[in-house]
């Protein structure tokens, strides 16, 4: 698997393997990151939703909360996820992502990673309610973590990159459609992750 840590390298896969993503580690300072892994940490409503697996139901190996603007639904993995309000927090970092990009969002998944063993396996974002072609915006607070990311039918197109503390990685078209993703688990002793993945809900 090949490690893409810089934004130039990402843009560059685009015109010759489709993998349309773009990186920006320094999306917010570190002071304005800080304050909102605290705040986002102690004030989300966080969830742990079970899921089922074969038969088999778990608890989600990670927390959640879900936030939308005028009441949007969100389902998947059959789980029915509680639908909050979108917080000023949450619609300033809305504003601020739509200033870098022209694509729309009006709700954000948070996910917290407490440790090394909370994860999200191969998975792509391509609910019904996200539309044909899904767009992303994913934020990182706090620990640093890699992500996958892999061709669904050519072998070798494999990425990963470490997401960094208040970076934007941006996943645009096609990124749902042929493309899966993943955080994995890590035996290393790190500290919580929260992710924040924008998104449009019709």
């Amino acid at each position: 698997m090949i490690e893409l840590p810089f934004k130039n390298k990402l843009e560059a896969l685009k015109g010759t393997t489709g993998l349309n993503i773009s990186y920006f580690p320094d999306f917010l300072s570190k002071g304005k990151s800080d304050l909102l892994y605290k705040k986002f940490l102690d004030n989300i409503p966080w969830q742990n939703y079970k899921i089922k697996i074969f038969g088999k139901t778990y608890d989600q190996p990670r927390l959640t909360s879900f936030h939308s603007i005028g009441n949007k639904k969100y389902n998947y993995s059959q789980i029915g996820i509680k639908n909050n309000i979108m917080t000023k927090d949450l619609s300033s970092l809305l504003n601020k992502i739509h200033d870098k990009t022209d694509y729309r969002f009006n709700s954000v998944l948070l996910n917290l990673y407490r440790d090394g063993m909370d994860s999200n396996g191969w998975h792509s974002d391509n609910e019904t309610e996200l539309g044909e072609d899904p767009k992303i915006a994913s934020i990182t607070l706090g620990q640093e973590r890699f992500f996958h990311i892999k061709h669904k039918k050519i072998k070798h197109l494999r990425y990963k990159i470490l997401l960094k503390h208040g970076s934007l990685l941006l996943m645009g078209e096609k990124s749902q459609t042929e493309w899966v993703h993943q955080i994995p688990k890590t035996k290393k002793k790190i500290d919580p992750r929260i992710n924040l993945t924008y998104r449009y809900i019709y």
